[in-house]
């Protein structure tokens, strides 16, 4: 059966930076051997189901899958365009310190300290701490990268 809208698709998956870097994957084995699992204990690796159609993964990825027939394995490469977008420097804001620390109550103000926008709900992330001021990045994490994924079909209904 050729993967079309509406179809229910179950992938297994690797996704990789174009450097080789992991950033995600159904396999397990593959998630604690490179370290990823440790990085978030608390995901389960399994394999994904997508519904065609209904936007519930990246254009690009959703795009490689049209066609493809179950059983079918496949290497794909998605540019920013069709993954997370490209990386806007408008999603950057600068905050006083002082104000962002009392925000942050009692907790302590590292990079990589995830906060969310009051406003639009937008997540971001402390990306750096200057004496007077905090830089924080509200662009999705993978924005700006080409993404490259190997997909097997394991089932299509």
């Amino acid at each position: 059966m050729t993967i079309s809208e509406g179809d229910s698709v179950t992938i297994e998956y690797v996704g990789r930076l174009e450097d080789g870097t992991l950033f995600d994957t159904s396999d397990r084995a593959l998630a604690e051997e490179t370290g990823l699992a440790d990085e978030h204990p608390d995901r389960a690796y399994e394999p994904l189901t997508v519904n065609i159609g209904e936007g519930n993964v990246i254009d690009g990825l959703e795009e490689a899958l049209r066609g493809l027939e179950d059983g079918d394995s496949t290497a794909v490469r998605i540019p920013p365009e069709k993954a997370y977008g490209p990386h806007k420097e408008s999603r950057v804001a600068e905050y006083d310190r002082e104000a962002f620390e009392e925000m942050m109550g009692d907790r302590e103000l590292e990079i990589g300290f995830e906060v969310e926008a009051k406003e639009s709900g937008l997540p971001g992330q402390v990306t750096e701490i200057k004496e007077d001021s905090v830089v924080v990045d509200f662009n999705h994490e993978l924005a700006g990268e080409t993404l490259e994924f190997e997909i097997e079909v394991v089932d299509v209904s």
